[in-house]
């Protein structure tokens, strides 16, 4: 099996767009909740973008994907890794390609001088939670994850504050 890990181009917006479109169906999400191409390849590959996308592909197939983005962490004084989806498809998963993945994604962030990787995985996900728990990833039971957005947000932000 022959992996290669590489930092994604426009020419790979139809290949994570797909993924994320499988991915949807896997965690039965409506399908309209997924951006279309123009807007993954503008939030991914525009100038002004601070995220990272990376591809692996295995035997001249694109397997899977990665999005990072970099944060900063007051407590550790130094600068964190977001891992914001490592994905691959169902005919990829299970094969190490995911393992090795996020290992690419491991040197980046220690070669960036980060002080950790975080991310997220659904509660319900056991075989994500399982894997990322073999490599002795830890889940956070300290931290409550929260979000504001739809009309929540459009009304916080347009509300007078005083």
């Amino acid at each position: 099996m022959s992996v290669i890990i590489r930092q994604a181009g426009l020419e790979d917006t139809d290949a994570i767009y797909n993924i994320i479109s499988g991915l949807s169906v896997y965690r039965e999400s409506p399908h309209d909740s997924v951006p279309d191409v123009e807007e993954i390849r503008k939030s991914l590959f525009s100038p002004e973008t601070a995220e990272e996308a990376y591809i692996c592909e295995i035997d001249g197939v694109i397997a899977g994907y990665a999005i990072i983005s970099m944060s900063y962490s007051t407590w550790a004084g130094r600068y964190s890794l977001n891992m914001e989806d490592l994905c691959f498809t169902p005919d990829y998963r299970g094969r190490g390609a995911g393992k090795a993945m996020l290992q690419y994604i491991a040197q980046l962030a220690v070669s960036r001088s980060c002080s950790r990787i975080e991310w997220n995985v659904l509660e319900w996900d056991k075989s994500a939670k399982d894997f990322y728990q073999s490599i002795n990833a830890l889940p956070l039971n300290e931290w409550v994850r929260f979000r504001l957005d739809g009309p929540a947000l459009e009304k916080f932000a347009s509300s007078e504050i005083i």
